[in-house]
């Protein structure tokens, strides 16, 4: 005979989700508890249509005692815990589950959050009525099976649960700070054991209170040796250190954890993102390398971490070396993992007119990787194609005959190069939105055109001493320009625009005219260029530079990767010698590293890995050293 199970739920104020929850487990349940904790809005009236079980309970602060008054009231055989927020997918089965009558069973639960990003953790979902388990803990509770597990019999079920709570970011914030932090300090103080303190731990991790998260993790730390959610507090608490800038001791911690937990996806992904931040930028790749391997596996992994994650990320790490076509490719491992994976559709679109594909050619590409196969593909496309200021959202209002909103269509107009008929729709446009400003501000440039002016002083707040030196700017009047430093990151990211346009005679003579009132600029406006694959303009821009400030790290290392990826081995040979004496950290040795690689000097390669190993105990380069 089958056994029967007894759904038990603790809700309040959850009109908005429980009706999918709800409808999600009718056909599978026998009966469904509802302790309701006080709404005041329509939850019962939702759950009336399910069930005739609903109680009330009064909030105690205290989430055990709520979830034990719900399963007081279970008949069947088996118990079935889900939050309100939380659903089964349309294929769940759990006879499948029960033929091997475990007395708990643990479910893989998919967390999903903002951006189309998700995790996943596992937690007993379902068990025994007859063994009287109860939970225990006024928050993270649990059922009272830690302290003597080996007298059940633990299974592990096929079925998934669904979990939306973490899509709603400034939601989930509110709760952390006004509910979970009070009640996770009470039960901290009452009882100090391993689960409370690294849930403490979690607790601050989740609000970004680093500092007090690594406190909570390294007392939670030595109680924790033997217990399942090891690995994860391994990989925050080392997070938390490397975002208080410890990372010679966020490396300490995660290079030991990996050799003890080596399956462990989430915690090399981590370790990656710690030597990435830190200039170890071989051993990034390489931990990244290894994720994609593994796959997504592990007590704790964020979805993608062993996939579309990593690939991204090894796509921004190629970009930064320049590696355009390397980080084109792995993007497009992104997007075909994971279709419409915001980020991965944004890095995409950046990586457009650094590689200077001919629009033709990036459309067919773009149209392969992203099927429009439904208005909410057209429209998730549209958003970031705009946010990209891409050349193709002219081209996709016009294809499909969208009636956008008036800035939007005068934005694409800009970037489509139709410049005359871009300065006509935004004169019929009375109230500009902030986020045209710099679309304001580049047209003006474009054409010398001073109406939008007034526009652009209220959008960005300019005093009027910065409006005046605009105005001379735009207006191309002679005299002395001043900048400070908002205008010069407003000029700056004109600069970038103008490069993607191939406006070079308008970029010239704005980059003059920067230069003219600041030096430093010349290096913002080199790197500039070197992203965008100038690296002849970019290498005598720096020159100057070099010649002012020889002893600058920042133009010394620049130049000496320019002259190398141009093959300028002498150079790149005479500017990474001159780093290792200005600063000798590992980046630096990094750098020299490459530069023997490609000249295929093997006993200069010997020699600098050598003085990796002694110096620099963390790198994976120099464990792989005999």
């Amino acid at each position: 005979m089958t056994p029967t199970i007894s759904l038990c739920m603790i809700v309040k104020n959850e009109e908005k989700v429980l009706g999918r929850c709800l409808e999600s487990v009718q056909s599978i349940v026998n009966e469904i508890i509802v302790v309701d904790t006080g709404s005041t809005d329509s939850t019962l009236d939702v759950a009336r249509k399910y069930t005739d079980k609903i109680y009330s309970f009064e909030w105690v602060n205290d989430f055990s005692a709520a979830r034990n008054e719900s399963i007081k009231h279970a008949t069947s055989d088996y118990i079935l815990i889900l939050d309100a927020d939380e659903y089964l997918d349309e294929n769940a089965d759990f006879e499948k589950d029960l033929l091997h009558s475990c007395d708990y069973y643990s479910f893989n639960i998919n967390n999903q959050m903002e951006l189309g990003m998700s995790f996943n953790h596992t937690a007993v979902r379902l068990f025994k009525r007859s063994l009287g388990l109860v939970y225990e803990n006024r928050l993270h509770e649990h059922l009272n099976i830690i302290e003597d597990s080996s007298r059940f019999i633990s299974g592990e079920s096929s079925n998934l649960i669904n979990h939306v709570g973490y899509a709603d970011a400034k939601l989930l914030e509110d709760k952390k700070n006004n509910r979970n932090l009070p009640l996770m300090k009470l039960e901290v103080k009452e009882k100090p054991n391993a689960y409370n303190l690294y849930n403490m731990g979690q607790t601050y991790f989740g609000i970004g209170k680093y500092k007090e998260a690594a406190e909570y993790f390294k007392k939670a730390y030595p109680l924790s040796k033997d217990r399942v959610f090891l690995p994860e507090l391994l990989t925050k608490l080392a997070y938390a250190v490397a975002e208080l800038k410890q990372t010679e001791e966020a490396l300490y911690i995660l290079t030991d954890s990996v050799m003890l937990f080596p399956q462990e996806t989430e915690m090399i992904y981590i370790l990656g993102l710690v030597y990435q931040n830190a200039g170890y930028y071989r051993d990034s790749e390489a931990c990244y390398r290894k994720c994609i391997e593994l796959g997504d596996q592990g007590y704790y992994v964020t979805e993608g971490s062993g996939g579309y994650l990593a690939h991204l990320r090894l796509s921004e790490l190629y970009e930064q070396h320049g590696r355009l076509e390397d980080s084109l490719s792995e993007v497009i491992n992104v997007l075909n993992l994971k279709k419409n994976f915001i980020p991965g559709i944004q890095q995409y679109l950046k990586l457009f007119p650094k590689l200077k594909i001919k629009f033709n050619d990036f459309e067919d590409i773009l149209t392969q990787i992203y099927l429009i196969e439904n208005v909410d593909d057209l429209q998730l496309l549209l958003n970031n194609v705009y946010g990209a200021r891409n050349p193709l959202l002219d081209y996709y209002l016009t294809r499909y005959s969208i009636n956008a909103q008036p800035n939007i269509v005068a934005t694409a107009k800009i970037y489509s190069k139709k410049y005359e008929e871009a300065k006509l729709l935004w004169t019929q446009i009375e109230d500009k939105e902030k986020e045209n400003g710099k679309d304001l501000l580049l047209i003006s440039i474009l054409l010398s055109e001073d109406s939008f002016l007034e526009d652009i002083q209220q959008l960005f707040n300019l005093s009027n001493k910065e409006m005046k030196i605009l105005n001379q700017i735009v207006t191309a009047r002679s005299g002395k320009v001043v900048l400070t430093t908002k205008l010069e990151n407003m000029l700056m990211e004109v600069c970038m625009y103008l490069i993607i346009l191939e406006e070079f005679d308008r970029f010239q003579w704005l980059a003059e005219i920067m230069i003219g009132s600041k030096q430093e600029i010349r290096l913002r406006l080199s790197k500039l260029l070197s992203e965008y694959g100038f690296d002849e303009l970019a290498i005598d821009l720096l020159i100057v530079v070099f010649e002012n400030q020889p002893n600058n790290v920042e133009v010394v290392g620049t130049l000496g990767d320019l002259c190398l990826r141009n093959n300028y081995f002498e150079d790149a040979q005479l500017f990474y010698t001159k780093l290792l004496t200005v600063e000798p950290k590992y980046h630096s040795y990094e750098r020299v590293l490459n530069y023997y690689e490609k000249v295929n000097d093997i006993e200069g390669v010997n020699n600098i890995k050598m003085e990796i190993k002694n110096k620099f105990p963390y790198s994976l380069e120099s464990r792989t050293i005999n």
